[in-house]
């Protein structure tokens, strides 16, 4: 597919836009000023794929965290802003890799000079951040309701208060929790500038609905080219993102690391306990970094050639099943001996 071509934008040691990979990101969900707490949630997202964090800065002890946070984090932070000036100032001053922040709701003209004067100084770029809640009154009344080409001229409005002082790194986000909303939103202001585009589907609900409306949301404006960074909002644990977001990405052949993972539907002809295996099998690949493609079929008939694309696989019959490595068998074993059987081949590969 044909990437959006967008100017690239630099987030302490990783790129956004341009030809630069789309990166994945996450939000801490407990108090910033709770140091501790914060750093062992960065390292476990960070393990588990996240590259980017963003943590809300509320008042100023969050703020002031963040100079231990950032010098311990094992990725870029962001922080997350809204209304006072000085927590953004402090940030900076702080060591955050980038801001989020809407220009507008944070002051006159002088107070935004001042954090643009000192993003720019570090090198610091900003996200604006807008979504169908914060747009403002007067755009809310121009359309009689939250609207994709509302969102835009929000997002504009707040990309021309930082152009106007000179400051152009920028990304862009504009999510909403209607996903054709989004995606229409996504898909105009694409057209209307060249900055990088941030994807997601805001408050998208529980990991089940949530991961359907954002693999919607996310994965059809990635596969029409647009987007640059991603992250999938959820009402779970946030590694919990960073696994959707992953399987987004690999689905689309967008990220080539780890496992790929296929498994059958079930059918009459399945004689093993499918679901359990695939279940079982999917959890102990979740932390292997190997590029490989594995599958679990449930027909020994047809799982070999059906599967003949993954590099290793599994196809069970009457209380047994094989292990097949592109579409060749390769042994033969017991329903009991199949997941370790097949962990062993994968050691192999």
């Amino acid at each position: 597919m044909n990437r959006r071509n967008s100017r690239k934008v630099k987030v302490r040691d990783i790129y956004v836009g341009g030809d630069a990979p789309i990166t994945i990101q996450s939000m801490t969900n407990v108090r910033t000023s709770n140091v501790n707490e914060v750093l062992a949630q960065m390292n476990e997202l960070h393990k588990a794929g996240c590259e980017i964090i963003r943590c809300a800065v509320l008042d100023m002890n969050d703020a002031e965290a963040l100079k231990e946070i950032t010098e311990k984090s094992p990725m870029p932070v962001v922080a997350d802003i809204h209304f006072d000036y000085k927590l953004a100032l402090k940030a900076i001053e702080n060591g955050v890799s980038a801001l989020r922040i809407n220009p507008g709701n944070i002051g006159g003209i002088d107070r935004i000079t001042k954090v643009a004067e000192a993003c720019k100084a570090k090198n610091i770029p900003i996200r604006i951040g807008v979504n169908s809640g914060s747009v403002e009154k007067d755009i809310l009344k121009k359309y009689g309701k939250p609207t994709a080409e509302g969102l835009v001229e929000s997002a504009l409005r707040n990309v021309k208060i930082l152009e106007d002082l000179d400051f152009f790194d920028i990304v862009i986000s504009i999510k909403s929790s209607n996903v054709q909303m989004m995606i229409e939103a996504y898909r105009l202001i694409a057209d209307k500038c060249d900055y990088p585009l941030h994807l997601g589907v805001t408050e998208s609900g529980t990991v089940f609905k949530g991961t359907i409306k954002s693999s919607v949301g996310i994965g059809t404006l990635l596969a029409e080219g647009i987007g640059d960074t991603i992250r999938v909002s959820l009402t779970s644990d946030p590694v919990e993102e960073i696994k959707v977001a992953s399987e987004i990405l690999k689905s689309l052949g967008l990220k080539k690391s780890g496992v790929e993972f296929v498994s059958c539907p079930t059918c009459g002809r399945t004689q093993i306990n499918l679901i359990k295996i695939a279940e079982e099998v999917e959890k102990k690949l979740e932390n292997c970094k190997k590029q490989i493609k594995v599958a679990v079929m449930g027909c020994v008939v047809n799982g070999p050639g059906e599967a003949r694309e993954a590099d290793i696989g599994i196809a069970g019959g009457r209380g047994e099943g094989i292990i097949f490595r592109k579409g060749e068998i390769v042994r033969k074993v017991k329903e009991d001996q199949l997941i370790d059987a097949l962990m062993e081949e994968i050691e192999k590969l």
